[in-house]
């Protein structure tokens, strides 16, 4: 069992940046992949970035690469997303999620933060 919460949504302009933050708790850092997903209203969740139990990193959403970076801190117990250069179509809850596996064509995780807002006015 893993228990994630995120934190650092807020309100943001255009072109700036922010860092959101998850802490995890329960099962042993650094035995399980995180990632991050969002949700915009009106649309489906989608996949962000993920960072495996190794310390890879996958982005498969092209509208973010080389804007967000993920990162973890295994002495915190956490997963990190710096976001840069954000544009309004960034706007929506950001999720935490542990545990990730492959489902279909993206990416699901087994246990899932409450979520965090971010919107990016323009």
């Amino acid at each position: 069992q893993v228990h994630v919460v995120e934190s650092g949504g807020g309100l943001v302009q255009a072109g700036g940046s922010l860092r959101l933050s998850c802490a995890a708790s329960g099962r042993t850092f650094g035995t399980y992949s995180l990632g991050w997903f969002r949700q915009a209203p009106g649309k489906e969740r989608e996949f962000v970035a993920a960072i495996t139990s190794g310390g890879g990193t996958i982005y498969e959403l092209d509208s973010v690469k080389d804007r967000f970076t993920i990162s973890k801190n295994n002495a915190k117990n956490s997963v990190y997303l710096q976001m840069n250069s954000l544009k309004p179509e960034d706007t929506a809850v950001y999720y935490c999620a542990a545990d990730l596996y492959r489902n279909g064509n993206s990416w699901a995780g087994r246990y899932w933060g409450q979520g965090t807002q971010v919107i990016v006015s323009s």
